[in-house]
């Protein structure tokens, strides 16, 4: 009796073992078929990519799993974004993608071949402050100055998008940038400057 159990329960581990390798296999091919024509994959499992960042082409050899924080912070050595929670929840990471606000701790490198990348080191202009950091020195926006890169890249992000009508619209908008010191006001000040100075050019 004992030597059938162990028989087929032995079968029964030869059966999924077999299935395992199939999925595997299929799952490889379907792999290979989706892989996006931008970058290339080495048999050591490290891509070559090519990040458009504040203007200019970087070539990066990195993990397919590597976030664009990482690749940011560790490979360019553009430290201004800050890993804060690393789970996209204080918004510390913040940059702009093709103009958009995008936490770059929760998405991909590999995921932004053909975007423009802006981070904080690339909005001034030379010596020229881009409106918003300057808003932010007026109205003394900061304390720490840890939030900040990523406060500055989502409120450039929210006035680009045109939603911030009003004081409690900038509010809403950019909640998901925490603040431990608490500069909430001066934050929100800082923003609606730059917001009205926009209207005030367009007229």
């Amino acid at each position: 009796m004992r030597l059938r159990l162990k028989r087929r329960r032995f079968g029964q581990i030869g059966i999924v073992s077999t299935f395992g390798t199939l999925l595997n296999g299929l799952r490889g091919k379907t792999q290979a078929q989706q892989k996006p024509q931008s970058y290339t994959q080495s048999t050591s499992g490290v891509v070559d990519v090519k990040l458009r960042i504040n203007g200019v082409e970087h070539s990066l050899k990195i993990d397919p799993r590597v976030t664009l924080l990482d690749a940011l912070r560790e490979r360019l050595n553009l430290t201004g974004s800050k890993k804060g929670c690393d789970h996209g929840q204080c918004g510390a990471c913040t940059v702009l993608i093709n103009n958009r606000r995008v936490n770059s701790c929760l998405t991909f490198a590999i995921m932004h071949t053909d975007a423009e990348i802006t981070t904080i080191e690339g909005l001034a202009q030379g010596d020229n402050l881009h409106p918003m950091q300057a808003a932010f020195i007026a109205h003394d926006a900061f304390q720490c100055g840890y939030c900040t890169p990523g406060q500055i890249c989502s409120a450039v992000g929210l006035v680009n998008e045109g939603h911030a009508k009003s004081d409690a619209d900038i509010r809403e908008l950019m909640s998901g940038n925490i603040c431990r010191c608490g500069a909430y006001p001066n934050i929100v000040d800082a923003v609606r400057d730059v917001v009205q100075g926009k209207k005030d050019a367009a007229v």
